[in-house]
C-alpha cells in the first residue's frame, strides 16, 4: 500500500559548536551505549520530507482548515508566544545593563543650621560676596546630569546579553517545536475521526446483515427447522452490535471535542469526508541526510541554543571573581539662590570617579553561582545529547512502523475478503441445513472484527506517516 521508503544514513553527531564539553560522534554513541542501526546506512538522498510545508504534505482541505485555525487560536501556542515576548524583554534588559546609565537630577531644598555649631559659626563669618552674608535659612537648588557605567573588562555584561539573545532564539525554536507537535496531534486526531466514521459505517452495515439473518432464523423457527435458542442467539448478536454503535458514537464525540480544544473553540461539528479512507495512499517519505535532521528538528536547535546560553552563563559567573571597574560622572549647576543657578563658573559643578573593586573575603556566594552555572552547562550537554538520540530513535521507530503496518494491512485486507465471502457461504449452508447457526454467528462476528481491525490498521498507517513527518522536523517552517 505504501510507496517505497527512501532510507538515509544516520549518524549521531554534535553540531559545529565551540563547546569544550561537546562530545565527538563516537563518544556520544558510547554515552548512549548504542551503535548506529544498519537501517540507517542506506542511501544518502538529499531530499527531506521534513522540509515540505504542511499545506503541501497534507492534501485534505478539511484537515488544512483545521490546522490553519489551530495555529491562530490554540491557547497553549499563544502562551508560548508571550514567553517569547518575555525573552525579548530580557534581551533589552541585558543590553541596557551593558550600556552606560544616564540620568537627569533636579532638586530644591532649604537648610537652617544652628549658629553655635562649627558650620553655623563659619557661615556667619563668611561672606558670599563682599558685604553679602550667607542667607538664613540657606537654599539649595540643583540641576545636573549623572552617568554610571561599569566598564565591561571581562565581558561579563556582554556575555550576559549574548546569553539572553540565545535564550530568546531558543524560545522561538520551542515555539516551532510546539507548532510541529500541534500539527501532528491535529492530523492524528483527524485521521482517528475518519477511522471512527468508517468503523461506524461498518457496524451499521453489519447490523443490517445480522437483522436479515435474524428474520431468516425466525422464519425457519416458524417452519420448525430451528428452535427458540437459535432465535435468541441471533437477537443477542444484533443487540451486541447495536451497543457497539453507541460506543463508537461516544468516541466520535470525544475525538471531535479534542480537536475543537486544540483549535481553541467550543465543541462543534468537525467538517470531514470519511469516504475513501481505506484507499488513502501516503506519498513517498524521504529521510534525507543526517545533518538535515539536526537542522530541521526545532527541539534539537532549542537544546543547542540552551547549551550555548549555559556556556555563556559560566563565563558570566567566572567573571565575577575578577575586579570590576565602575565609572561615575556628573555635571550640572548648584546654587543657594535660583537666580544664580546658571552663573558660571561659580555655580558649575562636575565630578569624575573611578572605582575598582574585587572580592577578597567570603567569596562563597560567587563560588556557588559559578558551580551552579557549571552544573547547568553539563546538564545542557546531556539534554542536547538526549534530544539528538531521541530524534533518531523516533525516526527509526516510525520507519519500522510504516514498513510493518504496510505488510499487516495487506494481510488483513485478504482476511476481510475471505471472511466477507464466508458470510454468504455460511448463510447458504444454513438455509440448506448444512451448517449450524453458531457457525453463521461466529462468521459474522469474525468478519465484523476483521473489518474494524482493518480500519484501525489504516488509521495507524496514517498516524505513522504523520509521526515520521513530525520526527523529521516538518510542519513549523
Amino acid at each position: 500500500m505504501y510507496k517505497r521508503i527512501i532510507y538515509m544514513g544516520l549518524g549521531i553527531a554534535c553540531l559545529s559548536l565551540t563547546f569544550t564539553s561537546c562530545k565527538s560522534p563516537a563518544a556520544l554513541q558510547r554515552t548512549a551505549n548504542t551503535t548506529t542501526p544498519d537501517t540507517y546506512n542506506g542511501s544518502h538522498d538529499s531530499t527531506n520530507t521534513g522540509t515540505i510545508a504542511w499545506r503541501e504534505y497534507f492534501k485534505d482541505p478539511n484537515l488544512r482548515m483545521l490546522i490553519d485555525t489551530a495555529l491562530g487560536n490554540n491557547q497553549e501556542l499563544n502562551i508560548v508566544l508571550q514567553e517569547i515576548a518575555i525573552a525579548k524583554s530580557e534581551v533589552r534588559e541585558k543590553k541596557g545593563e551593558y550600556l552606560p546609565f544616564v540620568g537627569l537630577r533636579a532638586g530644591a531644598g532649604l537648610e537652617k543650621v544652628g549658629r553655635y555649631t562649627s558650620q553655623g559659626a563659619s557661615d556667619a563669618n563668611t561672606d558670599i560676596r563682599p558685604g553679602e552674608e550667607f542667607p538664613e535659612p540657606l537654599g539649595d537648588f540643583l540641576v545636573a546630569a549623572e552617568i554610571d557605567w561599569e566598564v565591561d573588562i571581562w565581558h561579563k555584561l556582554r556575555n550576559a546579553k549574548k546569553a539572553a539573545v540565545t535564550r530568546y532564539l531558543s524560545s522561538i525554536e520551542g515555539r516551532n517545536f510546539m507548532v510541529t507537535n500541534l500539527i501532528a496531534e491535529i492530523a492524528n486526531s483527524y485521521y482517528e475521526l475518519l477511522a471512527l466514521d468508517n468503523e461506524l459505517a461498518i457496524i451499521k452495515q453489519n447490523i443490517g446483515i445480522q437483522s436479515n439473518a435474524l428474520e431468516i432464523v425466525k422464519l425457519q423457527k416458524a417452519a420448525a427447522k430451528v428452535n427458540e435458542l437459535a432465535v435468541k442467539k441471533f437477537e443477542a448478536e444484533v443487540f451486541h452490535t447495536k451497543s457497539l454503535q453507541f460506543e463508537i458514537q461516544q468516541e466520535v464525540v470525544q475525538t471531535e471535542n479534542k480537536i475543537n480544544f486544540l483549535l481553541g473553540r467550543y465543541p462543534q461539528h468537525i467538517e470531514r469526508d470519511h469516504q475513501g479512507f481505506e484507499d488513502l495512499v501516503p506519498e513517498t517519505v524521504h529521510l534525507g541526510l543526517p545533518s538535515q535532521l539536526l537542522a530541521n528538528r526545532p527541539d534539537i536547535k532549542e537544546a543547542e541554543l540552551d547549551l550555548v546560553a549555559a556556556k555563556l552563563d559560566v563565563k558570566v559567573a567566572k567573571a565575577r571573581f575578577y575586579p570590576s571597574l565602575g565609572i561615575s560622572a556628573g555635571i550640572g549647576f548648584q546654587s543657594f539662590n535660583a537666580k544664580y543657578l546658571l552663573e558660571t563658573p561659580e555655580s558649575l559643578l562636575y565630578s569624575l570617579v573611578g572605582d575598582l573593586t574585587a572580592p577578597l573575603i567570603n567569596r562563597n556566594a560567587i563560588k556557588a553561582v559559578y558551580y551552579g552555572a557549571s552544573a547547568k552547562q553539563l546538564q545542557a550537554v546531556y539534554n542536547y545529547e538526549q534530544t539528538i538520540l531521541n530524534a533518531y530513535v523516533e525516526v527509526a521507530n516510525q520507519l519500522a512502523k510504516i514498513d510493518n503496518l504496510e505488510k499487516s494491512y495487506d494481510l488483513r485486507s485478504k482476511e476481510v475478503d475471505a471472511l466477507t465471502a464466508s458470510i454468504d457461504i455460511s448463510n447458504r449452508l444454513f438455509k440448506s441445513a448444512r451448517a449450524d447457526y453458531m457457525e453463521v454467528l461466529l462468521t459474522q462476528r469474525d468478519a465484523l472484527e476483521a473489518k474494524v481491525e482493518l480500519i484501525e490498521t489504516k488509521q495507524k498507517q496514517m498516524s505513522a506517516v504523520v509521526n515520521v513527518y513530525r520526527a523529521l522536523g516538518g510542519g513549523w517552517n
